[in-house]
C-alpha cells in the first residue's frame, strides 16, 4: 500500500507540472462574429415592382473568424445569400505570418492588391470598378505586405480565382462574391460560350502616404498581369490592368479617386468574338468589354449624432464612369447618392442608385457592361440596406 501511495504521488506531481508548464504557454484566441442583413429596393425598370411599392427581403447572413496565435492569425468570411443570389459561399479566407509589426504574409483567399483599398467607394453598392472585377476582388494566393508611416507596398501572387471543382477544363461557379473572368450561356441553348478563366497573375502596388495640416494624404499605383486559359482552344491569352488612386480625410470629409486601365487578351475559338469577355458573381455571368477605362470619384460627411439610438451620419456620393475603348460600345456611367446612420451593431445605409447601361441599375444584365445600348437611358433603384453586426 505505501508503494501504491508513493506511486501515485509521484503520478499527481508529474501531470500538475505538465499541467503547469502548459498553462504558461501562448494559447490560440478565436474570435467569432457576423452579420444579418435586409434589403429594401425599388427599381424604376420594373413597373410591377414600383406599382407595389417595391419589396422587402433577405439579404445575407454571414459569419467571421478571426484567430491569433503568436505571429500566426487568421481571418474567414463565410457569406449564405439565397439561392438566386449564389448561394452559401466564401468572401475571404487566409492565415497570416507577421515577420515584424510592419511586415506579413498571406496565404489563401487573398484581396487583391488593386486601387484604393479596402474600397474604392463609400456606397453600399460600390464604384464601377466592382462590377468588372477591379474593386474589393479575393483571389486565391500569396501575397507579402509591408506598411510603415509614410509608405505601404505589396507583391502578391495568385494563382487562380476560388475554384471548387478542381476539373481539367471545368468552368468556374457564378457562385462568387466578387467579380471574376467565368463562361456565359448567350443564346440559352444550354451550351457556354466565352469559357475563359484566370490563372498565374501577378500583382503590385505601391502607397505614399503623408500629411499637410490637417490633411491626410494617400497616394499611389497598382499593376497586375495575368494569363487568361481558354477552355475551348486549351490556348493561354493573357490579360493586364493599372491604375492611379488617390484617398484624403480631413476631419469629416472623405475624397477618394482612381483611374484604371485594364486588357482582356482571350484565346478565343473561331467565330467567338475577342471584344467581350463573361463575368460571374452572386450566381449569374454577364458580357463586360473586353478593354476599357474606369474614372471613379467619391466624397463623404460624417456628422456625429449626440442621440442615445444614432451614433452618426455618413452622406457620400460616388461616380464612375466606364469608357469601353471600342467605337461600337456605349458607355457605362453609375452615381449613388445616399447616407450611412450607425447606431451601435446596427448600420443602414440608403441609396439613391442612378445607372445607364449597367447591369444592376437598369433591364440591360447581358450586355449592359459589353456593348450596351445608345438609346438606353438612366434609371433609379432605391434602396436601404439594414444591417446587424456582431
Amino acid at each position: 500500500m505505501p508503494r501504491l501511495i508513493l506511486l501515485l504521488f509521484i503520478v499527481s506531481c508529474t501531470i500538475s507540472k505538465l499541467w503547469c508548464e502548459d498553462s504558461t504557454k501562448v494559447k490560440p484566441k478565436v474570435e467569432i462574429g457576423g452579420a444579418l442583413r435586409f434589403n429594401y429596393n425599388l427599381s424604376t425598370w420594373k413597373p410591377e415592382q414600383v406599382k407595389r411599392g417595391g419589396d422587402l427581403g433577405f439579404d445575407v447572413f454571414r459569419i467571421n473568424a478571426k484567430g491569433t496565435y503568436k505571429n500566426l492569425s487568421l481571418d474567414g468570411e463565410m457569406r449564405f445569400y439565397s439561392a438566386v443570389f449564389g448561394g452559401p459561399m466564401l468572401k475571404q479566407g487566409w492565415v497570416q505570418y507577421d515577420f515584424s509589426s510592419k511586415n506579413n504574409i498571406q496565404l489563401g483567399l487573398i484581396q487583391v492588391p488593386f486601387g484604393n483599398l479596402r474600397y474604392n467607394s463609400y456606397s453600399w453598392f460600390f464604384s464601377v470598378n466592382y462590377y468588372v472585377g477591379l474593386e474589393d476582388d479575393h483571389d486565391m494566393g500569396l501575397k507579402y505586405t509591408h506598411v510603415d508611416d509614410n509608405w505601404e507596398y505589396a507583391l502578391a501572387f495568385f494563382k487562380n480565382a476560388e475554384e471548387y471543382s478542381f476539373g481539367n477544363l471545368s468552368d468556374i461557379s457564378s457562385s462568387r462574391y466578387a467579380y471574376d473572368v467565368s463562361s456565359i450561356d448567350v443564346d440559352g441553348d444550354g451550351n457556354l460560350e466565352y469559357r475563359n478563366k484566370e490563372v498565374n497573375q501577378i500583382n503590385g502596388q505601391l502607397n505614399r502616404k503623408f500629411t499637410t495640416g490637417q490633411a491626410k494624404h494617400r497616394l499611389g499605383m497598382s499593376g497586375m498581369f495575368g494569363g487568361l486559359l481558354n477552355l475551348d482552344t486549351k490556348n493561354i491569352g493573357s490579360h493586364y490592368a493599372f491604375d492611379l488612386h488617390y484617398m484624403l480625410k480631413i476631419k469629416r470629409f472623405g475624397f477618394k479617386a482612381q483611374f484604371s486601365n485594364y486588357k482582356y487578351n482571350p484565346k478565343t475559338p473561331n467565330g467567338e468574338s475577342s471584344d467581350v469577355i463573361a463575368m460571374a458573381a452572386y450566381g449569374a455571368p454577364y458580357l463586360v468589354s473586353a478593354q476599357g477605362n474606369t474614372y471613379t470619384a467619391g466624397v463623404s460627411y460624417k456628422v456625429p449624432i449626440k442621440s442615445e439610438l444614432i451614433d452618426a451620419l455618413e452622406f457620400y456620393n460616388d461616380f464612375g464612369y466606364l469608357d469601353k475603348l471600342n467605337a461600337d460600345f456605349e458607355a457605362t456611367m453609375m452615381n449613388v447618392t445616399g447616407v450611412l446612420v450607425s447606431a451601435g451593431p446596427l448600420y443602414v445605409y440608403t441609396d439613391f442608385a442612378l445607372g445607364k447601361n449597367q447591369p444592376w441599375l437598369g433591364g440591360l444584365w447581358t450586355t449592359g457592361l459589353a456593348g450596351g445600348d445608345v438609346s438606353a437611358d438612366w434609371h433609379m433603384r432605391f434602396n436601404v440596406n439594414v444591417g446587424y453586426y456582431f
